[in-house]
């Protein structure tokens, strides 16, 4: 059995994984929320941001995966694509 590929969101739109559409956010949206829940500030948070970041274009340039623990992991396509594949829930690689 096969499917219809899920029409493309709107510009500024990402979908979660299971149909719903939710809007995509900004360094800065990041970096503030990551602040509140912390208790650094936005600058600290951003420079955080931007080591996690790093760290995971640093591996796929090494061809390698890069895993968000308890989110799933980012991987480099034969497309030279960045794909990203969501973590299981209960299941931990």
């Amino acid at each position: 059995m096969s499917y219809a590929p899920l029409p493309q969101p709107p510009a500024g739109l990402l979908r979660n994984g299971i149909g719903t559409l939710k809007a995509a956010m900004k360094k800065a949206e990041i970096a503030k929320r990551m602040a509140r829940r912390s208790g650094v500030s936005e600058a600290e948070a951003a420079d955080r941001l931007d080591r996690v970041v790093h760290q995971i274009l640093s591996k796929l340039r090494e061809g390698k995966e890069a895993p968000l623990p308890g989110f799933g992991k980012f991987a480099g396509g034969t497309d030279g694509k960045v794909n990203f594949q969501r973590e299981v829930e209960g299941r931990h690689e």
